[in-house]
């Protein structure tokens, strides 16, 4: 034994291509370890530490980016992790998301026994687990990275000590994601069994050497329905979607916004590493499920948004049906997978998703508003008359309204008709078709809580007071959803860059 550990040598490790993670990890650290040894600090500055965390993290990504144009996509530490633009694009994604839920908390939790670094850490702590998702090339890995990230969601459901509603979500939260996971790792085990390995660079390798399309394996395939179970579960898909409007409606708003931005673009990354990246040679197995998922997805989160009357549920089941619409760009992701040719597919889920980030952080920034001058009340009647008491505020949840329902000249239209021009583009005609009939459905929920704001009898005199940080969040999420509405091709041309994946 001594004489192995003589000889074992370590991987090597790039300690800057991983600086995004490391410089979380230390505001993490420092936010807990500063948190606990000093005074409580003054007004906004553990926000305001996050925030700086976040930025720094995204920017040392935009830094990374550039190293992998002039360098290539690779693998670090043994091959564990993959460095590639796929991974930069999301981290940028995820710090986005951070840095304007930090904001958006900073006021919600003022004045309350939830207000110190708790919060912040475990939003920093999570943001880490979506990166290690989204980076992962092992199965195992990835799996680390989503134990990571829930169990800060978890803890973050059931932040508020003074809401029973937050901690019943957090419980809920909690027992099913420990379903969820229970069957990712299973399938990960069986897929192991399959391939022989969980390092996705070896098992790309080994299933182009070795699998035989008219005697398919049986343990790989069971694995893959089984992770495609968990992965479900983790974006919400329908019939896996279950936990969502609980959970959503009970989480403290903040929160709510940072599982519906980070903690789905976490989630499809995961999918994408999963099924498009170390999988492609299972596609004609995986495809129609996911096509299926699509299908139900689409129209469940459309048609039961609908009957809502709570606008948290109902901007639940609108991330539903967003998770529908991402799942087209999938579908249609599968046709290239494995080929020199990957196609549109990932390209529109990553543009998708870094725009719905910003446009749902900004739709709660708003509900998040309204519900402090209601007394907690988030019911669609809240709404009512709002456009009389605060005429831009109505006016900025307006353009979010419109931007979810795809109108066009908002990033909302950029994102749906990325993922439906790129199903059309491999021919899957059928569900492109039923993203746009969704779409139209959704339009009408949109359309209700605009009906209420503008024509509606007030519901309350009381005074909408917008604290600073919140109106910035607002501010920034409505300038950025119609300014990419209008010039979206720079980013359209760093999306189309991310099909160059790490082997």
């Amino acid at each position: 034994m001594l004489r192995q550990l003589d000889t074992f040598v370590g991987p090597e490790v790039q300690w800057f291509a991983l600086s995004p993670m490391l410089v979380l990890l230390g505001g993490a650290l420092v936010l807990l370890l500063l948190g606990a040894l000093t005074p409580p600090w003054p007004k906004r500055l553990y926000a305001f530490a996050t925030a700086v965390v976040a930025g720094t993290a995204g920017t040392l990504a935009i830094v990374l980016w550039d190293d992998i144009s002039d360098n290539g996509p690779m693998t670090l530490v043994g091959g564990a992790i993959a460095f590639d633009k796929l991974s930069m694009f999301l981290v940028i994604t995820i710090c986005i998301g951070v840095l304007l839920v930090a904001m958006l908390t900073d006021d919600y939790l003022q004045d309350t026994p939830n207000q110190g670094p708790e919060v912040y850490a475990l939003y920093l702590v999570a943001a880490i687990g979506g990166i290690v998702m989204a980076s992962a090339n092992d199965l195992i890995v990835l799996f680390l990275g989503l134990e990571t990230l829930s169990l800060a969601l978890y803890v973050l459901a059931a932040s508020n000590r003074r809401s029973s509603e937050s901690a019943e979500s957090g419980i809920k939260y909690f027992v099913l994601g420990g379903f969820a996971s229970a069957f990712f790792l299973y399938g990960i085990a069986l897929v192991y069994g399959g391939t022989g390995t969980t390092n996705i660079s070896e098992m790309v390798v080994a299933l182009q050497s070795v699998i035989d399309p008219f005697n398919d394996d049986t343990l790989a395939l069971a694995g893959i329905a089984l992770m495609l179970v968990g992965l479900g579960f983790k974006v919400a898909a329908v019939p896996f979607h279950v936990w969502a409007p609980d959970v959503y409606q009970g989480a403290p708003t903040p929160v709510t916004s940072f599982m519906a931005s980070v903690g789905k673009a976490a989630a499809f990354a995961a999918m994408i590493r999963v099924l498009v990246v170390a999988l492609p040679f299972y596609k004609d197995d995986w495809r129609p499920v996911v096509w299926v998922l699509a299908l139900v997805t689409l129209l469940g989160g459309s048609i039961l948004a609908v009957v809502q009357d709570n606008v948290k549920r109902l901007l639940a089941y609108s991330s539903i049906s967003h998770a529908g619409f991402i799942l087209v760009g999938l579908e249609a992701a599968a046709h290239g997978a494995g080929t020199t040719d990957p196609g549109p597919g990932v390209p529109s889920m990553v543009l998708y998703l870094i725009l719905y980030a910003m446009l749902v952080i900004g739709s709660f920034a708003v509900v998040t508003v309204v519900s402090r001058s209601s007394g907690g009340d988030t019911s669609v009647s809240s709404f009512a008359g709002l456009a009389r008491r605060r005429p831009v505020l109505a006016l900025a949840f307006t353009v979010l309204l419109l931007a979810q329902a795809g109108v066009p000249f908002t990033s909302g239209f950029i994102a749906k008709f990325g993922v439906i021009q790129a199903a059309v583009d491999v021919e899957s005609y059928a569900i492109a078709v039923i993203a746009m009939v969704a779409a139209v459905i959704a339009a009408y929920l949109y359309l209700r809580i605009m009906v209420s704001m503008w024509v509606g009898d007030e519901a309350s005199e009381s005074v909408v007071r917008i604290p600073f940080a919140m109106g910035a969040t607002i501010a920034v999420s409505v300038a950025a959803t119609l300014v990419l509405g209008v010039f979206p091709g720079w980013l359209i041309d760093a999306a189309d860059q991310v099909t160059q994946y790490a082997r």
